[in-house]
């Protein structure tokens, strides 16, 4: 297996992982939106950024992320937005290294915390979670605006 950046020419392999992450969390996005996302993710000036993990030189999974600002410290936060494995290569691993490739990034950019949140009800991913991290005291609220 294999880590590195998302590249303007992974579109066809990344598409097919993006569609079952949205099936799983079952959302819809526009076509529109589909590509504005991939486009961000493959523009290193966008803000935002794109991990992918390979096995046998095809993409398997994604990590998108993005840097936040903090009140509370002199760095940056990176924001772990999605994570998502085929579910034909789970259980080998593959979202550990995910996560310890986007940890690895933060540092390299001077980041001091990652931070992510997932469904209350994906106990599967929770339990790899809860070996890599802390789970926060924070509940999240949202508002549609």
């Amino acid at each position: 297996m294999k880590t590195r950046a998302l590249s303007k020419t992974d579109y066809p392999a990344w598409r097919p992982l993006w569609d079952q992450y949205l099936v799983f969390y079952q959302h819809q996005l526009s076509e529109e939106q589909t590509l504005l996302t991939f486009e961000r993710l493959a523009d290193a000036d966008s803000g935002f950024h794109a991990i992918v993990i390979e096995v046998e030189n095809q993409i398997v999974g994604f990590a998108h992320c993005s840097f936040t600002s903090s009140t509370w410290s002199e760095t940056m936060d990176l924001y772990l937005e999605d994570l998502f494995v085929d579910p034909a290569q789970r259980g080998k691993g593959l979202g550990r290294a995910l996560i310890e490739a986007v940890a690895e990034f933060a540092k390299e950019n001077g980041s001091s915390k990652l931070y992510w949140q997932t469904h209350k009800d994906n106990q599967v991913a929770q339990r790899l979670y809860d070996t890599l991290a802390t789970k926060s005291e924070f509940v999240i609220y949202e508002k549609s605006i």
